[in-house]
């Protein structure tokens, strides 16, 4: 098995202190200073959410980061969270953050996280396309003969994965796994919120060109209101998969909106890597990481409409 090495973040947030990283992610709490007091007299129990450049693929961080990739991420949030805000709360409290992390972080809402990855899929590919081909089902849930890498599937289903340890892979399980360890009440809300974001995403991002094929949400518990909230990042390009439309051909891998420049090359002869080894990952090349951060920018022009000055 293979261990994700995230580096510690090298800046400090005057009034925070830093207290975890994840692949992509810094998490701080307001520190023990006069400006962390104040931080959660105005806001309560709070995290800032800092989303760095770095990328991670096949469960290695890789090197270098793609410029600008944490302000995709953060903006692209933000802006999605204000497109449902009537379907579901969010856990976002304030973007007055940090100068140096400007434009990348969001304060939030401590929530009480559900121990589950919700995912909602209409189109079939990944991890559902390969259990598809080896059951005719994804989690339990039965699909009709026929289909291929790409196809759009009768309705989007609710297709739940476990949590999984940083590098380890989240594992797919069945709704009735989801409700023996939350139970049924909550696994209901669960698949009902899920499914009623990506059939908002999906119907926003058609009109613009832009396919949502899957996408995997993260909900908690507001521990103020009781409220089953929306939160981490929501409908990016690392959380989502989105395709152009007018690329779309079922029966073969789909141009995307993602880091999948970067998984092609590490796979490639060009970069003489061997995934199964336990040797890291070589740098990647400049060319790669240009043509990755093109790829971000797009998405959020074409979901948003906006280009995004970085």
């Amino acid at each position: 098995m293979t261990t994700a090495v995230v580096p510690e973040p090298s800046v400090a947030l005057p009034g925070w202190a830093h207290t975890y990283s994840g692949k992509v992610r810094d998490l701080y709490v307001p520190d023990e200073s006069a400006a962390g007091a104040a931080i959660t007299a105005e806001h309560g129990d709070v995290v800032l959410v800092v989303a760095s450049d770095r990328v991670s693929a096949y469960d290695h961080v890789l090197s270098p980061g793609i410029p600008g990739k944490g302000v995709v991420l953060t903006q692209l949030s933000l802006w999605w969270f204000e497109q449902l805000a009537d379907l579901v709360p969010n856990h976002v409290v304030s973007t007055d953050v940090p100068e140096a992390v400007a434009g990348r972080a969001m304060v939030c809402r401590r929530l009480s996280m559900f121990p589950v990855e919700c995912v909602a899929r209409g189109y079939l590919t990944g991890s559902g396309l390969a259990e598809y081909r080896a059951s005719g089902e994804v989690t339990g849930i039965p699909l009709p003969a026929g289909l291929v890498d790409g196809s759009r599937l009768p309705e989007p289903i609710f297709t739940p994965a476990t949590k999984a340890e940083l590098g380890d892979h989240d594992e797919n399980v069945p709704f009735s796994a989801v409700v023996a360890q939350v139970g049924e009440e909550a696994a209901t809300t669960l698949r009902t919120l899920t499914l009623a974001v990506y059939a908002r995403a999906e119907a926003v991002a058609r009109e613009r060109g832009v396919i949502l094929a899957d996408t995997k949400l993260e909900f908690g518990t507001d521990p103020t209101t009781g409220a089953v909230t929306l939160g981490d990042e929501v409908l990016t390009p690392d959380s989502s998969r989105f395709w152009p439309a007018d690329a779309w051909e079922p029966g073969r891998a789909q141009p995307s909106f993602d880091k999948q420049f970067v998984r092609d090359w590490l796979t490639s002869p060009a970069s003489g890597w061997d995934r199964g080894s336990d040797v890291p990952p070589p740098v990647l090349p400049a060319d790669v990481v240009e043509r990755t951060r093109d790829r971000y920018l797009e998405a959020f022009e074409r979901l948003t409409g906006s280009p995004l000055p970085l």
